[in-house]
């Protein structure tokens, strides 16, 4: 089995029109990668603000440069992108 990495992505403030009209190919982009185990928005203050995924990938630097395609980076939404080894313990 290969390593899991956590995806924590903060979003840049004021941005959450970006994230909405960005969202089809973002979500497009997730449901194509077969390597994505769970992914879902961050919410503060009953708002989307960023982004936690669990990828399986060979290691840190295949899943850096994947995050590095989301179309939400692209879009220059994500203020920050924090990619760790993360491990699954229960569930």
């Amino acid at each position: 089995m290969m390593p899991l990495f956590a995806l924590i992505c903060r979003d840049t403030p004021g941005q959450l029109q970006t994230r909405l009209d960005t969202r089809d190919a973002h979500l497009a982009f997730l449901k194509a990668a077969d390597h994505l185990r769970m992914a879902g928005p961050l919410i503060e203050e009953g708002e989307m603000r960023g982004s936690l995924l669990i990828v399986e990938m060979d290691d840190l630097a295949a899943a850096q440069d994947w995050a590095a395609a989301d179309p939400y980076k692209a879009a220059g939404l994500f203020d920050s992108v924090e990619v760790i080894e993360w491990k699954k313990v229960i569930g």
